[in-house]
């Protein structure tokens, strides 16, 4: 159901980044990080390839989720502040987007009764008011600048480079293969000519634009003044 995938997205999921940054002890042996470290990484870069060739939108979204906390996981493990708080603000980041993006992906189910892709195009003739929201979403979930998801991901890829130079070049390919997805899901759900099933869809209801405000707004507050995490 969707509202337990926004609730797994946005808290269930940042409970385990929260676990490893109280429980993780500080003297955890270095045989043991490089290991996890590699596996997190390199995870980042699977998911993303995954994500690439997936046809259902709802379970791209999930691969998506499953690749940002890679990056958070990596980052706790090293435990130096600059990484915890990278981590910190990169799971309340991607908490309200990965929320969003899976509320925008059930709105277009019940549109069109599919997840299907190739079966959502055109949305923006369809549902023009949201296309924005769309957009927000995915302009954060591949971490555009200024966005808070952009300040959590260099913070982690700067600890993970001053902990090994040779992490660059898996988080630099991971974040390289975010954006590229993230365009490609944007582009093809609204962009293009409607499906004949899909020229009665009905618009956006007030409680659907309700919903994305309380997503997106946190989003620009926090990205206007981050210290409200602190």
């Amino acid at each position: 159901p969707i509202a337990g995938s926004m609730v797994l997205a946005a808290v269930l999921l940042k409970l385990g980044g929260y676990g490893i940054i109280r429980m993780a002890p500080t003297n955890i042996s270095t045989t043991l990080i490089y290991p996890m470290i590699a596996m997190a990484t390199w995870g980042v870069i699977m998911t993303g390839l995954t994500c690439l060739r997936k046809t259902d939108l709802k379970a791209l979204i999930a691969y998506s989720s499953v690749g940002h906390m890679g990056l958070v996981a990596s980052a706790t493990l090293i435990q130096t502040p600059w990484s915890t708080s990278g981590a910190v603000i990169l799971m309340i980041a991607h908490g309200l987007t990965s929320s969003m993006l899976f509320c925008l992906a059930n709105m277009l189910y019940e549109r069109t009764n599919t997840r299907m892709l190739i079966a959502m195009r055109g949305m923006h003739k369809a549902m023009p008011l949201m296309t924005s929201y769309w957009l927000i979403a995915s302009l954060t979930n591949l971490a555009l600048p200024p966005t808070i998801n952009l300040i959590g991901e260099i913070q982690i890829m700067t600890t993970l480079f001053n902990w090994s130079p040779l992490t660059i070049m898996m988080t630099a390919m991971g974040a390289t293969i975010t954006a590229i997805y993230s365009l490609q899901m944007f582009m093809t759900t609204q962009q293009g000519h409607l499906t004949k099933d899909s020229k009665e869809t009905y618009p956006a209801q007030t409680r659907e634009l309700l919903i994305m405000l309380l997503h997106a707004l946190p989003i620009l507050l926090l990205t206007l003044n981050l210290e409200l995490i602190y």
